[in-house]
């Protein structure tokens, strides 16, 4: 979400091409995350959500897929750097706004719960990311959830390279520039988390309570 404009398409952040391999596995474990959401929160048909991250891109299968999959539409508010209002008018009764996860323009306690996927890596330093957390937090009554990958699963699905991001960061970010992949070596637009980095902070975000799961994919 961050080092872009508000409002310009974030197309740099997919790689790999629509209905390729890594796009079919990250389409799968995103229909596992969603479950996840449900199994965790018991969500209620009344409950008011926000979506924090919804993106322009209408070419990839994964694109909005909480929009897409969670039924009670009328319950939703998207938010996000990108200009995604096509979905309001795709899912009727759904509202978007155009809003930095990092100052989400919302009182606090507004929604029910707030959720976000595969967005937390793109908000710039750990700051920022305990500032995003901590924004979730304010406007949530009830909880929230966020998906982040793992640093430690042995592909990155972002740049769609093997163990290389096990690298201290500032080496991946050298190897990034030199083989032309430099928009994911800045830390504004790709900064991967740990268990414990995560747990870190959520811990300065304020939340309460933090617990941190994983969806395994091929033993990982």
């Amino acid at each position: 979400m961050s080092g872009i404009a508000v409002g310009v398409p974030n197309a740099q952040y997919n790689v790999a091409r629509p209905g390729s391999l890594p796009v079919r596995v990250a389409t799968h474990q995103r229909r596992r995350m969603f479950q996840a959401f449900l199994d965790a929160t018991r969500i209620e048909s009344a409950d008011t959500i926000l979506d924090v991250g919804a993106t322009s891109d209408q070419g990839y299968a994964h694109s909005n897929y909480f929009e897409a999959w969670y039924p009670h539409k009328t319950r939703i508010t998207a938010a996000g750097v990108d200009d995604a209002s096509f979905l309001e008018q795709r899912y009727p009764g759904l509202r978007f706004v155009l809003a930095d996860g990092r100052d989400l323009p919302f009182a606090d306690g507004a929604f029910d719960y707030v959720h976000s996927s595969a967005v937390l890596e793109h908000v710039g330093s750990r700051d920022k990311q305990a500032r995003f957390l901590g924004e979730m937090w304010r406007v949530a009554r009830k909880g929230i959830f966020a998906t982040t990958p793992n640093r430690w699963f042995p592909v990155e699905f972002h740049t769609v390279l093997p163990i290389v991001h096990w690298l201290p960061p500032a080496a991946f970010r050298v190897l990034l520039r030199q083989i032309g992949r430099g928009f994911f070596a800045d830390e504004e637009n790709l900064n991967l988390l740990t268990r414990r980095v995560l747990l870190r902070c959520a811990e300065q975000a304020g939340i309460r309570r933090p617990r941190v799961d994983h969806v395994s994919l091929a033993f990982w």
